[in-house]
C-alpha cells in the first residue's frame, strides 16, 4: 500500500491510519521532494519536478499489485502514476482528491470562498509574503481547516518542523501555483483531463471517502463519481475540512481495512 500526502503535509498525515493496514500489508509512505524528511534541493518544485522524483522512486520499488491511498496533490500524482503504470496497481482509495468534473478548475470564481486566497498566493510578491514569510499555509490553513477542532500545538509543531525557514517552504508555495485554473499551467491541466478520463473508465477498484461540505470534493462531485466511475464505492464521514485524516483517522483506517477484505485486495 502506498500512501501519498498533499500540500502542505507529509507522510505524518497518515500516522493514525497506517496501523489499520500495516499488519497485513507492506506500507510505503514517502515524503515528496522538498517536503517532510525528503531533501530540499534547489528546484522550482513544479508538478513536473515532483512527478519526476516521486514516480522515479515508485519505479525503483518495482511495485506489483499496489494499492494507492491518495489525498490532495498526492491524488494528482497518484492518478497520473496509476494511469501510466496500471499493470502495477490493483486498487485506489482517495479523499479530497483531484476528481472530475470540477478538476481541472475552470476559474478562480469556481473556488468560491477560496478564490481570493488562491488569487493572492498566485500573485508574485504577495504569495511569497503569505506562504514563505508568514507561513499561512500551515499556521492558518492547515491548523484551522477543521473549523470545530483546530489542530493542537503539538501536531502543528510536527508539521512545521520540516519547514524551519522561508526558503524551505518553496515547495508549499509552488504547489499552490501548480493548481490548474482556467487552463494554466497547461501541462497540469492536460494531465488532469487525461487522468479524469482514465479514472472514470478504469475497472480498478476504487474507494472514495468524502466529507461535508468538502473542499476539493463536494456533494456534486460525489454524485458524479457514483454515477460515472466504474467499480467505485463511497464512504461518507460527516463534517470536516480538507484534512479529514486529522478528524476521521479511525473511520478511514477501518474503512480501508474492510474494503480491502471485500475486494480481496492483497
Amino acid at each position: 500500500m502506498v500512501f501519498l500526502h498533499g500540500n502542505p503535509t507529509s507522510s505524518y498525515l497518515w500516522r493514525n491510519i497506517i496501523p489499520y493496514v500495516s499488519k497485513n500489508y507492506r506500507v510505503i509512505a514517502p515524503d515528496f521532494i522538498g517536503m517532510g524528511d525528503s531533501a530540499k534541493p534547489d528546484l522550482k518544485y513544479t508538478y513536473a519536478d515532483q512527478a519526476k522524483y516521486l514516480h522515479g522512486f515508485l519505479d525503483s520499488l518495482d511495485l506489483q499489485n499496489a494499492i494507492l491511498v491518495l489525498h490532495d496533490w498526492g491524488a494528482a500524482l497518484g492518478f497520473h502514476y496509476a494511469r501510466t503504470h496500471s499493470e502495477r496497481i490493483s486498487g485506489m482509495a482517495f479523499m479530497e482528491a483531484t476528481l472530475p468534473p470540477y478538476y481541472p478548475i475552470p476559474s478562480l470564481e469556481a473556488m468560491g470562498p477560496s478564490a481570493e486566497f488562491l488569487k493572492n498566493v498566485r500573485t508574485a510578491g504577495i504569495g511569497e509574503e503569505m506562504v514563505l514569510k508568514n507561513n499561512v499555509l500551515i499556521d492558518q490553513f492547515l491548523r484551522y481547516s477543521n473549523h470545530e477542532k483546530p489542530l493542537s500545538d503539538a501536531v502543528i509543531a510536527q508539521y512545521n518542523h520540516y519547514f524551519p525557514t522561508e526558503k524551505s517552504r518553496q515547495a508549499l508555495l509552488q504547489w499552490l501555483r501548480e493548481i490548474p485554473i482556467n487552463g494554466s499551467p497547461a501541462n497540469v491541466h492536460e494531465l488532469g483531463i487525461k487522468n479524469n478520463k482514465w479514472i472514470l473508465e478504469s475497472e480498478i477498484p476504487k474507494l472514495l471517502f468524502y466529507i461535508s461540505p468538502g473542499v476539493l470534493v463536494n456533494e456534486a462531485t460525489v454524485k458524479y463519481m457514483q454515477k460515472n466511475a466504474k467499480n467505485i464505492e463511497t464512504i461518507g464521514l460527516g463534517s470536516a475540512g480538507h484534512f479529514l485524516q486529522e478528524v476521521y483517522s479511525d473511520e478511514i483506517g477501518q474503512g480501508l481495512a474492510d474494503w480491502l477484505v471485500t475486494k480481496n485486495l492483497h
